[in-house]
């Protein structure tokens, strides 16, 4: 399959809280498509503060090539291994997830999900909850969990990953043999985050086995540095990978989504990654001042060029076959469940 270009078709914005059997719809973070039921999975990321973790299933209705509704059908609690639904921080802060990504698998009707974890340490508490990827029944109920490199263990020192800056986005293979798992932010041990000007980033993408569910490989993937600065020096900012999909063989969509305060829109660049190429880094504990051949990418789409406001866009899947046979890509954005975001998707044209 070739992606040699993206045409904006269309916006859909969800109705800010929204609710469906008792449930607030928001955090939106990652988004599947089922073909053979035409349903949509989308994960959201409350971390079972508003509601138990959960994702949701829905329709997308296009007509005349652009996005005419978006229904929401039903959500499913996410469940750990003992069975139950996931606590929020306030009854088991250790055990809390932060969902941000999801994917279905055809081949035997189960769904992936990535967790962030939690690393806070200060003066008053230690909080260290290592990244997942969990592997559920189409109920939610828990199967099996992904075996974590040592380099993504959270520390109270400054080794592993970053709070809020791990695993972001997931995929299959063409094959369904492989998982892919791209991390947000470098992780301590790699250098530091992707600042203004020309200070990039280096993040790591995993590849699992989806047999064994250990990691096979890893691959060095340079992030731009953010896109505008913030209001001042000291203010956040932040780019990083918020989704990845694979397209062909060796070959992802890499989303990556910088944002800066004082500035309430994103800049939303959609590049094609190739890994065939790059060095396995799996046995690399650290990535500072190591030459290795990091993947290759090339800007395919920058949501800026479309002059229009882009929120928090944190998933991405093909969609149906267009009425002009052309194939689809949708994206959603997370709105934080904040009035002055955005659950909103967009609707692309392979050319």
């Amino acid at each position: 399959m070739q992606i040699p270009g993206l045409k904006f078709l269309s916006e859909y914005v969800v109705p800010y809280d929204q609710q469906l059997a008792n449930t607030t719809i928001g955090g939106l973070s990652g988004i599947d498509y089922n073909r053979e039921k035409e349903e949509y999975y989308l994960i959201s990321d409350d971390r079972s503060e508003k509601n138990p973790a959960r994702f949701y299933s829905a329709r997308i209705l296009i007509n005349n090539n652009k996005i005419d509704s978006v229904v929401f059908l039903k959500n499913t609690f996410l469940k750990d291994e003992s069975g139950k639904f996931y606590p929020n921080s306030f009854h088991d802060p250790f055990h809390t997830p932060d969902p941000e990504a999801l994917r279905y698998n055809p081949k035997n009707n189960t769904f992936i999900w990535s967790s962030e974890g939690e690393r806070i340490v200060n003066s008053k508490k230690i909080i260290l909850e290592n990244p997942a990827v969990t592997e559920i029944k189409p109920n939610g109920d828990y199967i099996d969990t992904f075996r974590l490199p040592q380099q993504l263990m959270m520390h109270a020192a400054e080794n592993g990953p970053r709070q809020n800056g791990v695993f972001e986005g997931l995929t299959f293979s063409q094959d369904y043999k492989s998982l892919f798992v791209s991390v947000e932010e470098p992780l301590y041990q790699d250098g530091p985050p992707a600042g203004t000007g020309d200070s990039a980033g280096i993040v790591r993408i995993i590849k699992f086995d989806m047999n064994t569910k250990k990691p096979v490989a890893q691959f060095a993937y340079v992030i731009d540095p953010v896109a505008h600065p913030a209001i001042t020096p000291s203010s956040f900012k932040i780019n990083g990978i918020s989704d990845i999909l694979s397209f062909d063989k060796n070959k992802l969509l890499v989303i990556e989504r910088s944002y800066s305060t004082g500035r309430l829109s994103c800049t939303i660049k959609v590049f094609i990654a190739d890994i065939a190429s790059a060095t396995n880094i799996n046995d690399v504990a650290s990535l500072k001042n190591k030459q290795v051949k990091r993947v290759s990418k090339k800007l395919l789409f920058n949501m800026d060029d479309l002059r229009i406001y882009i929120d928090n866009i944190e998933g991405v899947t093909f969609g149906p076959t267009l009425s002009n046979g052309k194939k689809s890509l949708i994206f959603i954005a997370d709105n934080n469940f904040n009035p002055l975001e955005q659950t909103q998707f967009l609707l692309f044209e392979i050319e």
